[in-house]
């Protein structure tokens, strides 16, 4: 049993950093999604589990269609800066954060925390992680608002539970 959530552990965070690249490209290349998730997960020569595709599909989808909401929720507790300028790779780690936060309640805030600070220590700067962590530090309270989350629930779906 103890692999196994080993084994989860690594296909979600496989799941986030796929749909952080898909979610860049749609930011900076202003890809279409379908356009990005294809781009991403047929690469030659990568191969990805299916629950590894439909997480990181459900996740890109979900931040997608609510960018503007989560957008919104996270200027909130940007000090100093605007979202416009906050490093590309942060920003939209940030919003996968703050998206998982909404459609995935089974998933406890401190992992989607410590998620998002592992990934931007390793795919942003050094002080990525400091920062993901104050401001997601703050969001989290949006999973306290029960209302809010069986709003965003719909996007959830019982076969993403398995990764």
């Amino acid at each position: 049993m103890h692999s196994s959530n080993k084994k989860s552990k690594g296909l979600r965070r496989q799941s986030r950093i796929l749909a952080l690249n898909m979610l860049y490209l749609i930011d900076i290349c202003k890809i279409p999604v379908d356009e990005a998730i294809k781009i991403i997960l047929d690469q030659k020569n990568k191969s990805y589990p299916e629950p590894v595709k439909k997480f990181s599909s459900f996740l890109i989808i979900a931040t997608v269609q609510n960018l503007n909401f989560i957008d919104e929720e996270i200027k909130k507790y940007l000090k100093n800066w605007t979202l416009e300028r906050l490093c590309a790779v942060d920003r939209n780690i940030l919003r996968l954060a703050t998206c998982e936060f909404l459609c995935c309640p089974q998933t406890p805030p401190a992992v989607v925390i410590n998620e998002a600070i592992e990934i931007a220590k390793e795919y942003s700067t050094s002080d990525s992680g400091k920062f993901v962590n104050g401001v997601l530090d703050k969001v989290k309270h949006l999973r306290e608002n029960k209302e809010l989350i069986s709003k965003f629930l719909k996007f959830f779906k019982d076969d993403i539970k398995e990764v």
